[in-house]
């Protein structure tokens, strides 16, 4: 009689064997071939590799003054693995660091994206010459601590930190959302050097380093057969003018605002001045952090880049794209008058105005800045149903015309952080006003208050438009980058919906304003200057603002300020726009306007307690 139950077990014993053994070969295949860990574990005993990191790319300013360069610095790295029995207090005291510090900075290294204990990471960072120095006579006594050369950023001096912009330790973003990053390196954190990060960061290369059984570094693996050079960054050179700079950041003490000004012909911001400002300076180095932490308690926002991220009312600056529009628009021709007894008086509305001569054409009216006449302007647009149908379709007609000229959208200024300001459209006020609105109900926006917000780049860039008669280029601060060409967004013209006679006839007004008007402080013999003051309500003291360009013909610089709080448009607004346009055109400033130059420079804003 055949046992069955045995030939079973036989069965049974064999199959578990080759299951034993199969398993024990996917096992050696998946160590042996497709596993790094044991490989890594070996090669980290023989070998190192340390990353090489490139030179950051310089940036100067368009004459070739330096602004930004490199300078050299040292990294304290950890090999977890190999740092184990380390004398930890005699490491701290080497250092100059904390027992609970050395335990934190541990803790966030074992937490990093990427985290590996057989390589490299950065234990403290930015060692100067003279730390790297004392620490390096010790570092035999720290198996697993290693020294590396990095640069950081150095800053020739106080000028331009919103546009510059600083670098600083990646984030576990930037980590995640870049490769070529991992913990410890360092990246763009604000202005050029966060927007141009690609270009000025360069290539890392690496090194091979052959060690023994001690760990200690021998020398070059096969003479560095197998070693990648870096790749230095790209130098820049950007569109500022930095004596430009510098006045205006002097102009600009003790009071908060901005001046930008542009070159028509290409869109080249020559500067950027925001106030208050910082000096980049002291955001280099392990300091940053407790410097940011600083600049953003303060009340005053140092840190806000008013050029672009201001969300300001045009004031007056804005009748000049109101003129514009009604010319275009065949609401009014040159020679059309309206009335103005102080002010736009209709339907029991009154909008106030001071005193000048009445009724007035376009020219006159732009040169006084008379509010009545804006205002009939835009009424007249509004009601107009045998051109519109509805209120509507001639509010969304007018939305049309001041998106052309670069209003209500970012413009594309190769910063960081740019806001778009406000024109509001029909289905704005349609929802605020419940479809029961009419001209009247908006007239503050045909003089450039209620609704509407500009930033200081927009209102220059209105400037710039006008004296190039009708188009302009996105404005950029970069005007080079080496061995690559500028994004054709920073080289194509944009134009407006509206004809260049028309820019002509305003540009005309812009000049009477100066010659006569309320731009007199800009007058000058030397080359016509085309100017438009604004003074923006505010729920405190009013706004001053100028928006103008300089020579009318062939103009080499378009300009806007704006003071915050500082009263009429002639107060601060007319006076430094004027010295700034002296100092680009001539290249400095006569004796005389020095004088004022230093006037300005001591004059201060109180702003109580402030906060914006």
């Amino acid at each position: 009689m055949v046992d069955y139950s045995l030939n079973n077990r036989k069965y049974v014993l064999g199959f578990s064997v080759a299951f034993i053994l199969i398993i024990y070969l996917v096992r050696l295949f998946s160590l042996q071939l497709m596993s790094d860990d044991y490989k890594m574990r070996a090669d980290s005993n023989a070998f190192m590799r340390r990353i090489l990191f490139p030179a950051r790319g310089a940036i100067t300013d368009r004459n070739g003054k330096l602004l930004v360069y490199n300078q050299p610095a040292y990294d304290v790295m950890v090999v977890m693995k190999e740092q184990v029995g380390v004398d930890t207090i005699h490491l701290c005291r080497s250092l100059g660091i904390t027992r609970e510090w050395y335990e934190r900075r541990m803790k966030e290294i074992k937490n990093t994206v990427g985290y590996s204990m057989h390589t490299q990471q950065v234990f403290m960072s930015q060692l100067s010459a003279k730390e790297f120095s004392n620490f390096q006579e010790k570092l035999f006594h720290f198996p697993g601590f290693y020294i590396q050369k990095r640069n950081i950023r150095q800053y020739t001096g106080p000028y331009a930190a919103h546009l510059l912009g600083d670098v600083g330790e990646v984030s576990p973003a930037d980590i995640e959302n870049d490769e070529y990053y991992r913990s410890g390196d360092y990246i763009g954190k604000l202005g050029v050097e966060s927007s141009y990060e690609r270009q000025l960061r360069g290539v890392k290369g690496s090194e091979i380093l052959l060690r023994d059984v001690r760990g200690r570094i021998k020398g070059r693996y096969q003479n560095g057969k197998f070693d990648v050079q870096p790749i230095p960054g790209k130098n820049l050179t950007l569109s500022i003018d930095l004596e430009l700079q510098k006045l205006g950041e002097r102009l600009m003490q003790g009071k908060l605002g901005s001046i930008v000004a542009i070159e028509p012909a290409t869109g080249e911001i020559l500067c950027m001045v925001n106030a208050p400002t910082y000096d980049p300076r002291s955001m280099v180095g392990r300091q940053r952090g407790k410097r940011h932490k600083e600049l953003s308690a303060d009340p005053m926002k140092p840190l806000l880049n008013r050029s672009i991220m201001g969300l300001y009312p045009p004031g007056s600056t804005f009748k000049t794209s109101q003129a514009l529009t009604f010319l275009q628009e065949g609401i009014i021709q040159p020679t059309t008058q309206y009335p103005c007894s102080h002010g736009f008086h209709f339907r029991g509305l009154k909008v106030g105005c001071h005193g000048h001569a009445s009724p007035l054409p376009l020219v006159p009216s732009i040169a006084t800045s008379c509010n009545g006449y804006f205002c009939w302007g835009l009424y007249h647009m509004m009601e107009n149903r045998s051109k519109y149908r509805t209120v509507q379709d001639a509010m969304t007609r007018w939305k049309d015309y001041m998106v052309s000229m670069g209003f209500g959208y970012k413009l594309g200024v190769d910063l960081p952080g740019e806001k778009r300001g406000l024109i509001p459209n029909a289905e704005f006020y349609d929802k605020a006003y419940n479809k029961s609105w009419n001209g009247l109900t908006i007239i503050s926006i045909s003089i450039g208050q209620g609704e509407v917000t500009l930033t200081p780049l927009q209102i220059a860039n209105l400037g710039a438009t006008i004296a190039n008669r009708g188009w302009f280029i996105t404005p950029h601060v970069v005007r080079e980058i080496q061995d690559e060409e500028l994004d054709s967004l920073y080289t194509q013209k944009r134009r407006t919906m509206v004809s260049p006679i028309h820019y002509e006839t305003v540009a005309t007004g812009m000049q009477r304003a100066v010659e006569g008007g309320t731009c007199r402080a800009a007058y000058t013999p030397e080359y016509i200057v085309c100017g438009k003051t604004g003074t923006a309500q505010n729920r405190g003291h009013d706004h001053s603002v100028f928006m103008g360009f300089a020579p009318k013909d062939n103009p080499k610089i378009a300009i806007a300020v704006y003071v915050e709080n500082g009263g009429w448009g002639a107060n601060y607004g007319v006076p430094l726009g004027a010295l700034m346009m002296e100092q680009y055109i001539n290249g400095k400033l006569s004796p005389a306007s020095e004088q004022k130059a230093e006037t300005f420079a001591n004059k201060h804003i109180s702003y109580g307690d402030y906060v914006r």
